[in-house]
């Protein structure tokens, strides 16, 4: 009996969200909602003010951490995610920003809600990990 080489069944969240050009619009809106809401003003202000490079990194690092293709690591090498931000305080009160910024974007996109919730969850477990600051 011969094996399909092609799986049966989308598993990764690249997959799921419909490949570059849904996280290309996730990110944007991401950083559409950065810049325009008060709300989210303490993780605005640990950007450059051209949101461009970061928006561009964010896109390149979320392919490859949804499971597509290693963009980031391409073109800049590990992500060393933590590392990367350990110049910048990172407490619970900006955690909590970063992922509401994240669920509205997902929510403004239309993000299968099974797999938003799929994703809240990692990027919860990511982003409690880059805290460095103690509340």
């Amino acid at each position: 009996m011969s094996q399909d080489p092609k799986p049966l069944f989308k598993t990764t969240s690249y997959e799921l969200i419909g490949g570059a050009e849904p996280v290309r619009a996730l990110v944007d809106r991401f950083y559409d909602l950065m810049e325009l809401e008060e709300a989210y003003a303490l993780i605005r202000e640990m950007h450059p003010q051209d949101l461009s490079s970061s928006r561009e990194k964010l896109y390149l690092f979320l392919s490859g951490w949804m499971g597509g293709p290693q963009l980031y690591q391409e073109k800049y090498g590990h992500p060393m995610l933590r590392a990367r931000h350990l110049p910048f305080p990172i407490g619970s009160v900006e955690r909590n920003q970063w992922l509401d910024c994240m669920k509205r974007a997902m929510d403004e996109v239309a993000i299968d809600p099974l797999l938003k919730d799929r994703l809240n969850e990692s990027f919860f477990a990511t982003a409690d990990w880059m805290r460095n600051k103690v509340d």
